[in-house]
Order: C-alpha cells, then structure tokens, then sequence
C-alpha cells in the first residue's frame, strides 16, 4: 500500500514539475501568437518557446521570466519590454528594438543578435555564452565594440 502512494505522488510529482509555464493572461499569449500585436501586455512566464514572432510588437509588454529558447524576433519591437530574467537562448534577435528595456538576467546563450538597438537598455547580469553579436551595443563590460560590434561570446 505505501509503494502505491510513494509511486502515485512520485508519478504526480514528475507531471506537475513538466507542465509548461503559463502567462497570468493566456489571452494575450493567442492574441500575441495570432496577430502579432501584444503592446504592454503582460506575459510574466509565458512559454513562447519557438514562437515565430517576426515584426510582433510588443512595446512595454512585460515578459518577465519568459521563455523565448528558439524565438524568432526577427524585427520585432520590445522598446521599453520587461525581460527580467526571460530565456532567449538560441532566439534570432535581428533588427530587434530593445530601446530601454529591461534585459537584467536575460539568457541569450547561442543566440544571434544581429543589429539590435540596445539603447538606453537596463544589460545586468546577461548571459552571452557562445552568442553571436554583431552590430548591437553588447560588450562584455557593457560598451558597444569598437570593431563595428562584430563579437563572438
């Protein structure tokens, strides 16, 4: 009887911890997803893994702790976008406005950021481990490259 219960809330246990995070408005992740519009929206931890968000606007959207692994944001405008702590590794950041947003712990290992707008960007704690940056204003130390921002981290 008790191998019963330990295997049931084990079972239960490994299904619960392998759900996907959900944003606090699943709403807005559909309305995000489908016409691409999602302006200071709020989308705390929601799972856009792989979503393919070319051109998306997302303005003052809050997308703390979301998981964009694989994102496209080919782009997209996220000019004053809350990333604390969100995941972009392996996202494709081209022509992406991050003007004054907040990128603190942002995870963009392996991702490609290629002419990003960084300006005015809160950058504490991002992780560029074996990113591809060219011609944004990331450095390690935080200035822009002197050589035309061409960097490999």
């Amino acid at each position: 009887m008790k191998l019963n219960i330990l295997a049931t809330l084990a079972l239960l246990t490994t299904v619960s911890l392998s759900l996907p995070v959900k944003a606090q408005n699943s709403n807005q992740v559909e309305r995000l997803l489908e016409t691409k519009q999602c302006s200071a929206c709020s989308l705390v931890g929601a799972n856009l893994s792989g979503a393919h968000l070319v051109g998306a606007d997302l303005r003052n959207a809050n997308l703390q702790g979301a998981n964009l692994t694989n994102a496209n944001l080919e782009g997209a405008d996220l000019t004053g976008a809350n990333l604390e702590g969100a995941n972009l590794t392996g996202a494709f950041v081209s022509g992406t406005s991050l003007v004054e947003a907040n990128l603190t712990n942002v995870n963009f290992t392996a991702a490609k950021l290629y002419d990003a707008d960084v300006t005015g960007a809160v950058m504490n704690d991002v992780k560029l481990t074996d990113a591809d940056v060219f011609n944004t204003g990331i450095s390690i130390g935080g200035e822009a490259p002197d050589d035309a921002g061409d960097a490999k981290y």
